[in-house]
């Protein structure tokens, strides 16, 4: 298929490339359009005529990919695929790719993020020295409850992928043991030690979630497995939102019974404003924004365009389903 025959349509192309990428590369292979975002009841019309749509949250269900008879090629901007009918897309001969791995190193680095708040109190110091408390301080320094050093701490991982493995290298860098659970058979290794689930929620210092959302996996982090962690711990969860019962996380919050926790994902995002982590104590969340360094959103843009570059030239490459 030649470029030239290409109508591309980005559905929801903001997050990816709020504007600081170039879509010329994408440009160079078809005609394209970009839709910042897509509401569902907008999505047929801009995805008329389209051969090729990517999309990232726009939803393409078995509805959809039927109203579409042009359309022969669906990339997911996103590692994730669930925003896809894949059997329908199967039985049209729509092929459908993703971009596994562009945000490694990114994620690993926020899992830090917020176990280095946790155990420093950061963003509550920083925002006690704006508050004029230590300018009002009798002595040179204050601190606000326990400070905590890493080195001699246990890290539990849940889900030992690339992802996983990369927290556990940076644990490594910081002095902790590392507790390693997942599907697949994990290798002892210095500093890493293979454990069940249970034992790494009740064994360990700092738990932090790396497993794909699955029916297994969905409240995986339940009222009864909080229960068993030590109540100086910390959960982190850069995963999926629904890996956690988010009613019950915050209830072991508020009781003491749990430390912290730092949660990059939570279960409908953008969150209504009744969600009882929002205001949960010692729980720190941010916007889903662990993958969106500039570094790993061009790797992201970079692996899209290839993905549809190798359609066109009729070579598979991260096709799924």
């Amino acid at each position: 298929m030649s470029a030239t025959a290409t109508k591309i349509v980005v559905l929801d192309g903001h997050t990816m490339n709020p504007g600081d990428l170039d879509w010329a590369p994408l440009e160079a292979l078809g005609e394209l359009t970009v839709h910042d975002r897509t509401a569902p009841a907008e999505l047929l019309e801009r995805a008329a005529g389209a051969a090729a749509l990517l999309t990232n949250k726009c939803v393409l269900d078995r509805a959809a990919i039927e109203a579409l008879p042009e359309l022969r090629y669906i990339g997911v901007t996103a590692t994730g695929t669930n925003v896809v009918d894949l059997a329908a897309a199967a039985e049209r001969g729509v092929a459908v790719t993703n971009v596994p791995d562009y945000g490694t190193e990114s994620v690993a680095q926020a899992v830090f993020a917020h176990i280095l708040n946790l155990a420093n109190r950061t963003a509550g110091h920083a925002a006690a020295v704006r508050d004029g408390r230590w300018t009002a301080s009798p002595d040179f320094c204050f601190w606000d409850g326990t400070l905590v050093e890493l080195a001699g701490r246990t890290l539990g991982v849940v889900g030992f992928g690339k992802t996983g493995r990369a927290v556990a290298r940076i644990a490594g860098a910081f002095g902790m043991e590392v507790l390693a659970a997942s599907r697949r058979p994990v290798e002892a290794s210095a500093g890493v030690r293979p454990a069940t689930v249970d034992e790494v929620f009740a064994a360990s210092d700092v738990v932090s979630l790396h497993c794909p959302l699955t029916p297994e996996t969905a409240g995986l982090v339940s009222r009864e497995r909080l229960a068993t962690m030590k109540p100086t711990a910390w959960l982190v969860n850069t995963g999926r939102g629904p890996l956690v019962d988010e009613a019950a996380l915050a209830d072991t919050l508020n009781a003491g019974q749990l430390a912290g926790a730092g949660l990059d994902v939570l279960s409908t995002e953008p969150p209504p404003a009744d969600n009882p982590l929002l205001s949960a104590k010692n729980c720190y969340v941010t916007p889903h924004i662990a993958w969106a360094t500039t570094a790993a959103r061009r790797r992201l843009l970079d692996c899209v365009v290839g993905n549809l570059a190798a359609w066109q030239a009729g070579v598979v490459r991260n096709v799924v389903g």
